[in-house]
């Protein structure tokens, strides 16, 4: 049976995670925490095999997957399905200033309407949806009875999870985000994917942060 393990991961911390601002597209890179994190997670599998690991080509996931990339001896290899969503004009905002300046966005935003495009060109959660799941079947195919990692972002995490456990893009976040935890899944070519475990932060500290939207 063709199975291939899928190693997740969340890009270390960056500024304007503890700022609440939104990235999207954004190239923001590692703050000084999300370069040690980075660090930990390649670390922590510094004893697996990887075959593959493929990241984001924004540099707060890239430069994450470098550091399990030198660990694991792996090949990284760069792709822009795996990026976060683009979130149009909420980009460069904060939480308040999109509610403050965009009140009606930010209301759709909030009830996680499946078809609200930010203006500016972002996209939905329907749209993320389609491109992250047309992303890991192109990549998990090439990997049949193999382990890989994805290293990208919150807002894909959170579609892996979804995809994972058949939750819908509406139901409310129960799981967590966190920068740099790992998260592992299966996926076979009839099935889809499946979760085996999420949020594994033992190679962490405190210093780690969840962010719940982006």
């Amino acid at each position: 049976m063709h199975v291939t393990r899928i190693i997740a991961i969340r890009h270390g911390e960056t500024a304007w995670n503890v700022d609440t601002r939104i990235q999207g597209h954004l190239d923001i890179p590692l703050n000084e925490i999300g370069e040690w994190q980075a660090q930990q997670a390649g670390q922590a599998l510094a004893d697996e095999s990887v075959d593959a690991i493929y990241s984001s080509d924004l540099k707060r996931a890239y430069a994450t997957a470098e550091a399990v990339a030198r660990t694991t001896r792996a090949p990284l290899h760069s792709t822009q399905g795996l990026r976060e969503r683009s979130f149009g004009d909420f980009q460069g905002r904060t939480f308040a200033q999109i509610e403050a300046e965009l009140p009606d966005q930010a209301m759709r935003w909030r009830k996680r309407d499946p078809e609200f495009i930010p203006g500016g060109g972002g996209e939905s959660l329907t749209m993320l949806r389609s491109r992250i799941e047309h992303t890991v079947n192109e990549l998990a195919s090439q990997h049949p009875n193999e382990q890989i990692v994805l290293v990208a972002h919150g807002g894909v995490l959170d579609v892996l999870y979804r995809l994972a456990t058949k939750l819908d893009l509406q139901a409310p976040r129960t799981w967590q985000l966190t920068n740099a935890a790992i998260n592992r899944l299966l996926w076979t070519p009839d099935n889809g994917l499946a979760l085996v475990g999420w949020a594994d932060t033992e190679h962490l500290n405190q210093q780690s942060r969840d962010e719940t939207h982006s």
